[in-house]
């Protein structure tokens, strides 16, 4: 108690205010924030380069494709089908067009194929989006980390001085040991924040692409 009315008398007004800003702060932290920094920008890139490469493959003009494939299939042209399926980029395009590949074989082996296709296609949606979630749990470990190290710091420092304990002296580990703690949680939350938008945007896509594969496979089953 009496450290803490040390500080108030000793600052000035305008020094705390200064002290307590945002980019002040951060400064503080060490080189744990500098690591806190980058997972976040890595995750911030994950993020962004992932979610519109999901909005992409939920871009829902499959209904006139797959139309367009039936009139083909219908008319027994399997070859415009294959190159209409070949020529579209998209993930339903190319889980159709393995199955069209398959076309002459049972129709359970047809099925097979469209499902490892599809789940093909929902791993290389989810590609680096474990990293984010990595983040999301590492965030703060790494600011319970500078957290305890700024602490042992300013202990250090307290051991080292004596009797003669200097205000200025323990501000450094003490810094280190809050500012780590709330930079490591603000990282965690953001970064778990977009891990959900994530999983819930490839959860979409995992049903899209089970819908257009029942759709294609009730094709199959039409009689021409």
């Amino acid at each position: 108690m009496l450290l803490i009315n040390s500080i108030l008398l000793q600052a000035d007004p305008t020094e705390v205010a200064e002290k307590i800003s945002v980019l002040t702060l951060a400064t503080k932290g060490g080189w744990v924030m500098i690591v806190l920094v980058c997972l976040l920008v890595l995750a911030l890139y994950i993020s962004i380069e992932r979610y519109l490469a999901l909005n992409h493959a939920l871009k829902d003009d499959s209904t006139n494709f797959m139309n367009n494939i039936r009139e083909y299939v219908h008319k027994g042209d399997v070859e415009g089908a294959k190159t209409l399926a070949k020529s579209t980029d998209s993930s339903i395009a190319r889980m159709v067009a393995k199955g069209l590949s398959r076309l002459g074989r049972p129709l359970s082996d047809i099925q097979t194929a469209v499902e490892n296709e599809g789940k093909l296609e929902v791993a290389k949606l989810e590609k680096r989006v474990s990293l984010v979630a990595t983040v999301a749990s590492l965030g703060p470990m790494l600011g319970f980390l500078g957290t305890v190290t700024g602490m042992v710091k300013a202990f250090q420092d307290m051991a080292h001085a004596g009797n003669n304990i200097d205000i200025q002296l323990l501000s450094t580990g003490i810094y280190e040991a809050m500012v780590t703690t709330i930079g490591g949680l603000i990282v965690g939350i953001i970064a778990y924040f977009l891990y959900n938008i994530l999983v819930n945007r490839i959860n979409k896509v995992v049903m899209l692409l089970e819908v257009r594969s029942m759709e294609f496979m009730d094709l199959l089953h039409e009689p021409a």
